[in-house]
């Protein structure tokens, strides 16, 4: 009787050593079906749209965006897109978010708010510098006819083009490149919308603005003002908007 004892205290020592030591190991989970696959991705955007939705009437219209063509664009573009897995989970908070080279994603407020600004009805010809994530050029194309959008990074720019690419956007030109002297090819703009600083409005962008046009664009080293300027018959008219804080506009704007 001990001797059996023994012998199946010795199999059951031994198969929990096995089994601690890696020889005993589970069968790989089964690869998730097609279907599975799709239903979570579902599952993940509805999760998405209704975040959106609540950005919208949160963050934007309880405060003075009140445009409808941005409002719609706002709920439209998915911004979880254009900001790194790491923080998808911030993807619809009212902050600025971080990528890759020092750069940012602005607020979803400060796009709102600079896009509601340019007053677009639809069939204008908008100039972008400083595409960056391409989540403010997706809000641009939403409502203009056609976006030209300049990035001095290559990596922010190339990443940018194929995002957008794979939403779809068919009406947006890229150029990689100092954005300090505008896009003069495709001159004049009706809007012409900054998202990096210079320490002073750049000349070449004012002259590539139409008569009755409009550039919103921040201004500034440390203290930064958000600046509308109209051009008009007789001048330029400069309205200030609001203190804000971007990223420096690089290469020439810097000399």
């Amino acid at each position: 009787m001990f001797v059996i004892h023994w012998q199946l205290w010795s199999v059951l020592t031994i198969s929990f050593i096995a089994s601690i030591g890696g020889c005993v190991t589970k069968p790989p989970p089964e690869p998730l079906s097609e279907k599975a696959i799709e239903l979570r991705e579902q599952s993940e955007e509805t999760r998405f749209t209704r975040l959106r939705a609540i950005m919208v009437h949160n963050q934007l219209q309880g405060r003075d965006i009140h445009d409808p063509l941005v409002l719609k664009a706002m709920l439209r573009v998915r911004r979880h897109r254009f900001v790194p897995q790491s923080i998808l989970d911030s993807a619809y908070d009212d902050n600025a978010l971080p990528l890759s080279l020092g750069q940012t994603i602005s607020q979803p407020y400060i796009v709102a708010l600079m896009t509601q600004m340019l007053g677009l009805q639809g069939t204008e010809k908008v100039l972008e510098i400083g595409t960056g994530s391409g989540y403010q050029a997706a809000v641009l194309a939403e409502i203009a006819q056609q976006v030209y959008t300049i990035e001095i990074l290559r990596e922010l720019s190339e990443n940018a083009q194929r995002i957008l690419s794979s939403l779809d956007y068919d009406n947006i030109q890229f150029r990689i490149g100092d954005g300090y002297r505008g896009w003069p090819e495709a001159a004049p703009f009706d809007g012409i919308l900054v998202t990096a600083a210079p320490e002073h409005v750049p000349e070449s962008l004012l002259e590539q603005l139409k008569i009755g046009g409009k550039m919103v664009i921040p201004v500034g080293r440390f203290d930064q003002e958000l600046l509308l300027i109209e051009k008009t018959e007789y001048g330029f008219i400069r309205n200030p908007s609001i203190p804000v804080r971007f990223v420096p506009m690089t290469g020439e704007a810097q000399k």
